[in-house]
């Protein structure tokens, strides 16, 4: 029997643990500055795998992939552009390994860093550019697409369509909120959770969201902004161990894991149907936020 969609199993009522941070990770693996995440894939491949397996080991029901920079855009800083197939196929490949049939890939699709409205970047060749990382990422074994880190509505409109109109997995589509002085989340583009949310939709998504730019606690209002303007689509939240900070010479993140499983009634309770974690949570915080999600299953 096939398995349902993620769509179909958070239609259900079931709430879905994803994972944590990668960046995060691999640096503390010795990815260093100004080196290129998603070569590794290539180059350290054992290390990607170890990340992908601490979060499946964890409790996670879903893990993403090396590949967030793996734009031709992105990897034409390194001089890699050429090989976005290769490195994606094998990011996706490695978390698959990882997964097994115990956990779905999302695989991680981030910004290209290019601005339509500033005139650097046409939306075919935007389109051209999320088409082969998704079809790559297709082809390396991923069961979705995770668009993520998103600011403006137009280039993640473009991600959504032609991942859908290439591919045939599920797309989620996750911007990156942050509170104005006055109180309000917006992106860097000023887009708030309810523009996403109706645009998201109408582009095609299958899940949306948010991650990074927040801890766990200020997820909760977004979510709930989400749902008012979406009441029908599943909701995913990757937050980010709260707010960094600079501890000698070192950036930390604050949140405790039993900090963010203790949001998990909350962020439920407001609409979230997918709850994981972005920049500075680890296995730990994945695991504890497991049990929490366990204990509301009850």
């Amino acid at each position: 029997m096939a398995r349902q969609t993620i769509a179909a199993e958070l239609a259900g009522g079931k709430v879905l643990v994803s994972d944590g941070a990668w960046g995060t990770f691999l640096q503390r693996k010795g990815l260093q500055p100004g080196e290129c995440p998603e070569l590794w894939c290539a180059t350290r491949r054992a290390d990607v795998l170890d990340v992908a397996r601490s979060y499946v080991e964890a409790g996670a029901d879903m893990i993403e992939t090396n590949s967030f920079g793996g734009s031709p855009f992105k990897l034409e800083h390194y001089g890699l552009a050429a090989r976005a197939a290769e490195l994606n196929k094998a990011a996706a490949a490695i978390s698959r390994e990882a997964a097994g049939s115990r956990c779905r890939v999302i695989a991680s699709i981030g910004p290209t860093g290019k601005i339509l409205m500033m005139g650097d970047v046409t939306e075919q060749q935007l389109y051209d550019a999320f088409k082969e990382q998704a079809r790559a990422l297709e082809a390396g074994g991923a069961d979705a697409l995770c668009i993520e880190t998103m600011s403006a509505l137009d280039e993640a409109g473009i991600a959504v369509r032609a991942a859908r109109e290439n591919t045939k997995l599920e797309v989620i589509c996750t911007f990156t909120f942050e509170r104005t002085v006055a109180g309000e989340y917006r992106t860097m583009m000023g887009v708030g959770p309810a523009d996403m949310a109706k645009a998201m939709v109408a582009a095609g998504a299958h899940v949306i969201g948010a991650n990074c730019g927040n801890g766990v606690d200020r997820m909760i209002d977004i979510v709930r902004e989400i749902r008012s303007a979406a009441p029908g689509m599943p909701i995913l939240v990757h937050a980010n161990a709260g707010a960094p900070k600079v501890v000698d010479g070192q950036t930390t993140f604050p949140d405790a894991p039993e900090h963010m499983a203790a949001a998990v009634p909350a962020l439920i309770a407001a609409g979230a149907g997918v709850i994981g974690g972005c920049c500075g949570t680890t296995p730990a915080h994945i695991r504890a936020i497991a049990q929490a999600v366990r204990r509301g299953r009850k």
